[in-house]
């Protein structure tokens, strides 16, 4: 009966939660923008105030490892980590498409309307600029088909599975993608936006099984190296 606060960094949304069994107790997000420096330590101290739970009761932090927002998922790893050091606590990490792609797979009642004979694939894509997302692929048993990579989209992209298969796109890399992936058996539903509701039941297997993360050298998982801009101008 862990009692679990998940905090989810990965893209626009800022979001944590606290949760016991699987099952939310109490959430606050933010899907005002990357303001995750601002609003993330304010909301974990209001839903312990709020709801008079003091730090020390926490069982386990899980945290959004990536791939996603370079500066999201630094900041929410980072406030992990400095939770977990100080409570003496374990930390869990959960991968950011996994997140969404068990979500649906586990709720597809809700996005897929019509139903045939044809398998449904679940495919989570997080935004990474231009034509590029970070994607996998699950099945509809939430097992992952297809491993974590950065693609750039085009009218191809999973073109042998759409002949024998309905795929769901969902998240917030997927409207983008609409316009080139046109198969009738695309289907642009599911949830547009990340959620650390959407984590608490990964997280409460792995504490379940210990499967911890080391607190000291945890890091996100980026999947792309952060590059930062070069200023044309040089000054000397």
């Amino acid at each position: 009966m862990a009692l679990i606060l998940n905090i989810e960094t990965s893209t626009e949304v800022c979001s944590v939660s606290i949760a016991q069994k699987g099952q939310t107790l109490f959430k606050k997000e933010s899907l005002e923008g990357l303001n995750h420096s601002r609003v993330l330590t304010v909301f974990i101290e209001e839903l312990f105030k709020e709801n008079n739970i003091e730090p020390k009761m926490l069982d386990a932090v899980a945290v959004s490892k990536g791939p996603g927002s370079y500066t999201g998922l630094r900041i929410g790893v980072s406030v992990a980590k400095g939770l977990c050091y100080g409570l003496n606590i374990p930390l869990i990490s959960v991968n950011s498409l996994e997140i969404l792609g068990i979500y649906a797979a586990q709720n597809q009642e809700k996005y897929i309307v019509q139903k045939d004979e044809k398998p449904v694939l679940f495919c989570p894509m997080i935004d990474a600029r231009r034509m590029e997302v970070y994607t996998a692929l699950y099945n509809s048993q939430g097992e992952e088909i297809r491993q974590v990579s950065a693609e750039i989209i085009d009218e191809n992209f999973l073109s042998d599975l759409l002949g024998t298969h309905k795929i769901l796109f969902f998240g917030n890399g997927a409207d983008k993608c609409k316009n080139l992936i046109t198969n009738d058996n695309a289907i642009f539903e599911g949830p547009k936006t990340t959620s650390a509701e959407y984590m608490q039941i990964i997280a409460e297997k792995k504490f379940s099984k210990k499967q911890f993360e080391d607190v000291a050298y945890f890091e996100p998982f980026y999947l792309k190296n952060f590059v930062a801009t070069v200023p044309k101008n040089k000054f000397f």
